[in-house]
């Protein structure tokens, strides 16, 4: 496992120490899935953090952007994110400027994803999410799925397994039957062993 240092578009995969290591393996109660060994700078502060610990959760991953037609989805996504966060729903948010609507420092993008939207889920330094640049979890989720973004706010489901359910274009708003049905039959299923 490596971390991935996200600054910019610049992407550098450092060799996990021991104890960071240690912490990835211990951060669930089994083996972290592929599509979750992977460590991404925290957006607010750039600290790194194993989305390991996230393992045995529904994940849904979504590339953000704050200039962008489809913005107003963070309020939709903060609100699944509190409304199912207790059932075992989490929302991973990743901006990036892939399609040139997130031209802001991190510090700028954490300031107007919680004062404009109120966000409280997870999001991660900006990154790119398509191409050669693309970070490692959104390489691995184009080639599970056959899609990568083709705009701001593309999601992928992944199950309690970390395997990959279903992805949404951007089309596919927050409240849209088909999405939240999907998280929950997702959620109704038992976390792996």
């Amino acid at each position: 496992m490596a971390i991935v240092w996200a600054t910019g578009f610049a992407l550098v995969a450092m060799p996990m120490t021991a104890n960071a290591a240690d912490a990835a393996a211990s951060a669930g109660s089994g083996v972290c899935p592929t599509t979750l060994q992977h460590t991404y700078l925290r957006l607010q502060d750039e600290k790194p953090q194993s989305l390991c610990q996230y393992e045995g959760k529904v994940v849904l991953v979504v590339n953000t952007a704050s200039y962008c037609g489809f913005t107003g989805q963070y309020k939709g996504l903060e609100a699944l994110y509190s409304r199912y966060k207790d059932q075992g729903l989490v929302v991973l948010g990743f901006p990036s400027n892939d399609f040139a609507q997130e031209k802001g420092s991190n510090k700028e993008i954490a300031d107007f994803c919680e004062n404009t939207f109120g966000v409280k889920f997870p999001m991660f330094a900006k990154s790119s999410v398509k191409g050669a640049d693309a970070s490692p979890l959104y390489r691995q989720l184009a080639q599970l799925s056959g899609k990568t973004p083709q705009w701001n706010f593309h999601k992928y489901l992944l199950g309690r397994d970390g395997k990959l359910v279903d992805n949404y274009s951007s089309m596919t708003a927050p409240d849209s039957k088909s999405l939240i049905g999907a998280i929950e039959q997702q959620l109704a299923a038992p976390a792996p062993r």
